[in-house]
């Protein structure tokens, strides 16, 4: 007897073995690599780190040494080092300074185009307060970092020029009260990012940490997306780069293992609601999906009130909004004519 398929399965099968094959020739480890390997590679390539910390006096000090001497001092591969301080109430300037690292204040970028709130306009202002070919992006509240994250995400970039844009993934463990769950941790991925990029964007199914903050990207490649100035802005950039290079672009590095401060669940739920609309801004733009009512942008959150004056639930509101910054090579000239008129 012969079986049919409709043409829905049809196209499931062949994303479905796009994706295998994708991850077979574009999934990879952090020690595949050595320092010096890359060193030798490098060929003149400049390589910025640019780490955003908003609150991280704790953390981002052993992280910028950490990179000084592996990268910097011992193996010359890292050119610069720059912390992008969103905002900060406490120390994170000072101690990052102290470690080693240049230090700009996220309003202090392009002040004309004035300020936006969010770990997306910090990239982006990291993005464009830097020169190097290469930009690695490191969260700055890690408590485990090594610099084989950066090597790792390196790796790619510096021995296959097909390759645009690199993703970390690890495993992430979530430390509770009584017990730590090995894998726990990504709770937002599990329950929305990744059902909705296999529903609209099964290309990308094969990214185990599609919202993981260590990756890395060429100039020119980051120049030339928008970025999402919430925390829509990793998934955007996933989207935005099958959408105008091609899955073959991309491509992911095992990055081991994770351990950073976990949010409360409120703010998972703010979290998730910035991602949504995210996709759904990229649903729309790219011609997926259509809607007639745009999505509302408030969310209604529900909090212990003050039991003793009889309010025992409080309603907090919060804007969603989906800003974005446009590509960067829209609102300036490219990186080499700044050069070449300062020079």
């Amino acid at each position: 007897m012969r079986t049919s398929r409709t043409t829905g399965e049809r196209t499931q099968l062949k994303v479905s073995s796009e994706v295998g094959t994708w991850l077979a020739r574009r999934s990879s480890k952090s020690g595949d690599w050595t320092a010096a390997d890359l060193v030798a590679a490098k060929h003149g390539t400049r390589v910025s780190v640019v780490i955003p910390a908003r609150d991280e006096e704790a953390t981002v000090g052993d992280i910028i040494r950490t990179i000084r001497h592996d990268l910097v001092e011992e193996h010359p591969l890292v050119d610069e080092i720059l912390v992008v301080d969103s905002r900060s109430q406490d120390g994170t300037a000072r101690v990052a300074v102290e470690a080693g690292a240049r230090v700009v204040a996220q309003d202090s970028v392009m002040p004309e185009l004035g300020g936006l709130a969010g770990k997306g306009e910090a990239l982006w202002k990291g993005v464009a307060a830097t020169t190097g070919d290469i930009v690695v992006f490191v969260d700055g509240d890690l408590y485990d970092f090594t610099s084989d994250y950066v090597t790792g995400l390196l790796g790619p970039l510096l021995t296959d020029p097909s390759v645009a844009y690199v993703k970390g993934f690890y495993h992430r463990p979530l430390v509770g009260v009584a017990s730590t769950e090995a894998d726990g941790g990504g709770r937002v991925t599990e329950l929305v990012a990744r059902p909705m990029l296999n529903m609209y964007w099964p290309e990308l199914a094969g990214f185990v940490q599609p919202l993981a903050g260590e990756y890395a990207g060429r100039r020119e490649v980051l120049e030339s997306i928008p970025f999402v100035a919430n925390y829509g802005v990793e998934v955007g950039h996933l989207i935005d780069l099958l959408e105008s290079r091609g899955l073959d672009a991309l491509a992911q590095v095992d990055l081991g293992h994770r351990v950073h401060r976990h949010q409360s669940t409120q703010a998972l739920g703010r979290m998730s609601g910035q991602i949504m609309l995210t996709m759904f801004d990229r649903l729309e733009r790219y011609g997926r999906l259509v809607s007639a009512t745009p999505p509302a942008t408030l969310l209604a959150q529900f909090q212990r009130g003050d039991s003793e004056n009889g309010v025992e639930r409080e309603m907090v509101l919060t804007d969603l909004t989906c800003a974005q910054r446009p590509p960067l090579n829209s609102v300036r000239p490219p990186a080499e004519t700044v050069l070449r008129e300062t020079a």
